[in-house]
């Protein structure tokens, strides 16, 4: 299995991280995407990855710290991508996108900053990982403007049938993970049972999002992965392998990953 979306590099796992990443590939996670959320994350996101095997980066400006980032932000993008476009463990730009759930965030702003990101992917010929809350419909128009070589991932993926297939038009996957594990999440569920297969990738957002056998407050963590797609492959009516073998394919032809 892979591990499209998590955050290994957050201070959560400070104490434990090691061995974190050692059960998880000892589980079958035998890879993880880390994605960025801000300039000052990407140092220690670098090294996480760089001293763990099986761990690659992307590098991105999340909506949700909007008040943190500021212009030069881009071009410290830039010098990254740059540093780091030749090196195997560099596989995206994200985590980039749009929340409109969060009313106090500049919408116009978050736009602004979007585009000029996904610009970046282009040029740098790379896939991007998208947060997209309650903003399905601009970032798909935005995603339509770009015009990107290269697809990439919509981490979390939360809408309508109607928006997912929107979304596999333009070539990308849809994430999934803790959150169509609880019960309530029928909606969610609903939509993932019409979805293609090969559209489809599994992700933790660790130490976020739980499923639905983590206590409250209880860390998240790639450990997870193993119960979450046997969950997700019940909803589906397909074995856990099946649905472990053909997400893995997804990512590793988005990403090209490395062995």
């Amino acid at each position: 299995m892979i591990d499209s979306h998590c955050h290994l590099d957050f201070p959560a796992f400070d104490h434990d991280r090691a061995a974190v990443i050692a059960r998880s590939q000892a589980l079958g996670v035998r890879k993880m995407i880390v994605a960025g959320i801000s300039r000052q994350h990407w140092p220690r996101l670098w090294n996480t990855v760089q001293t763990n095997a099986g761990l690659y980066a992307a590098f991105g400006l999340h909506p949700y710290f909007l008040a943190e980032h500021h212009n030069q932000d881009l071009l410290a993008l830039r010098e990254y991508l740059t540093r780091y476009q030749d090196h195997p463990k560099l596989c995206a730009v994200g985590e980039i996108g749009l929340d409109f759930l969060l009313t106090d965030l500049d919408r116009q702003r978050q736009i602004d900053l979007f585009e000029q990101q996904l610009e970046l992917a282009a040029e740098f010929n790379l896939p991007v990982i998208i947060h997209a809350r309650r903003a399905n419909a601009q970032v798909t128009a935005c995603l339509k403007q770009a015009k990107l070589p290269r697809a990439g991932i919509i981490h979390a993926f939360s809408g309508s049938y109607e928006e997912a297939m929107e979304y596999i038009k333009l070539g990308f996957l849809l994430g999934f993970g803790g959150a169509a594990t609880w019960p309530r999440a029928t909606r969610l569920q609903g939509v993932l049972k019409r979805l293609p297969l090969e559209h489809i990738v599994l992700e933790t957002d660790s130490p976020d999002m739980p499923p639905a056998w983590l206590a409250t407050g209880q860390r998240n963590s790639p450990e997870q992965l193993p119960q979450i797609c046997q969950q997700l492959a019940a909803v589906l009516g397909i074995s856990s392998a099946e649905l472990a073998a053909q997400t893995s394919k997804n990512v590793q032809r988005l990403l090209n990953l490395s062995a």
